[in-house]
């Protein structure tokens, strides 16, 4: 006699079979990487090593070479004679800091009665807040890279520019000239022109697209060899330098949550703003440009974003975790440029 059952088709089955929650989690997961690229402008700027195992990465660095002119007759090997370049080296460590995680947790109870899906939008939540403490801790760094010292003695320190703005408002006038100012800054330091970059606040940027100035009329206009677009509200370079609007620009001075080191045992073990604890945290108020190539900084990444789920019977619910293990730090400070 039929007893009135059925077999319904699991949505969440991979092939009809195993774990009824199989897909479902794999779509969550997909939702915080697709966010996570979205929301992140830094992760082409700066140079990104992957290690296997370990707790840090090892950047070596080389000085320059000299020339001169040669007598002849001369012992070339003959170091009195000062044809033999005495070429430094030296070097930048960057640390893994302690797994940063983004989670939450969906009580079994709530989803059922709950009228709409809220795992897509806690995902793009989860994303959202880990690239940008990825892109603010990486702003602050290539800012203390602006600051630094050079890497090899003798080398180039990276650099600040001041006095470039009469007000809190900037004009299109003296952004253009901030941005012609990084060119001859990085031009002086024989940084190559190949790939850079300026940060610029969304305020800053949309002044430049607006404004009446034929500099940017220019910049602006394919049909006088300008790469820019009015339509689309974008402006790709000026004076040879791409630029990049992220509203975390304007937050790097007071997002500094767990941003610290200091005694090893602490989160961050980098301290990009000298050793003296304060991991990623420098004082950023003043910070208008951040600008340079992808040599500037670089991020050493252990664990990449990966992302975790567990239905948990005792609690009745899903707890979700977005996380990865990486570290920041100095590489090469003059190809770094730090308006103010």
């Amino acid at each position: 006699m039929a007893n009135g059952n059925t077999s319904p088709s699991r949505l969440g089955q991979v092939n009809a079979a195993g774990d009824a929650n199989a897909l479902f989690l794999k779509v969550f997961s997909g939702e915080i990487l697709t966010t996570f690229e979205e929301q992140n402008v830094m992760k082409e700027l700066h140079m990104v090593r992957t290690i296997q195992s370990g707790k840090s990465a090892q950047f070596p660095a080389t000085g320059i070479a000299t020339a001169g002119y040669h007598t002849a007759g001369e012992n070339i090997a003959d170091s009195g004679n000062g044809y033999l370049s005495a070429i430094k080296h030296a070097e930048r460590v960057i640390s893994i800091d302690d797994v940063l995680i983004s989670s939450t947790f969906i009580a079994n109870i709530d989803e059922l009665k709950n009228h709409y899906d809220v795992r897509s939008i806690y995902a793009k939540e989860l994303g959202k807040a880990l690239a940008k403490r990825f892109d603010v801790a990486t702003m602050k760094t290539l800012a203390g890279a602006a600051r630094s010292s050079a890497t090899v003695s003798g080398g180039e320190a990276g650099s600040q520019l001041t006095g470039l703005f009469a007000g809190a408002n900037a004009t299109a006038a003296e952004l253009i000239d901030a941005l012609y100012g990084i060119a001859e800054t990085l031009d002086g330091k024989d940084v190559t022109d190949e790939g850079r970059f300026a940060i610029l606040s969304p305020a800053d940027y949309y002044t430049l697209i607006t404004a009446d100035n034929s500099a940017i009329s220019l910049a602006a206009n394919r049909d006088v060899g300008g790469v820019g677009n009015i339509a689309t509200g974008t402006i790709a370079q000026v004076a040879g330098i791409k630029l990049v609007k992220s509203n975390h620009l304007s937050t790097i001075a007071v997002d500094s949550s767990s941003d610290t080191s200091g005694d090893g045992s602490s989160a961050v073990k980098n301290d990009v703003f000298g050793a003296n604890g304060a991991g990623y945290n420098g004082d950023l108020s003043a910070t208008r440009i951040l600008a340079g190539t992808k040599e500037a900084i670089g991020t050493v990444k252990l664990l990449d974003l990966a992302t975790e789920s567990e239905y948990q019977i005792e609690r009745q619910g899903t707890l979700f975790v977005a996380k990865y293990a990486m570290g920041h730090g100095v590489l090469r400070p003059e190809c770094a440029v730090e308006v103010q």
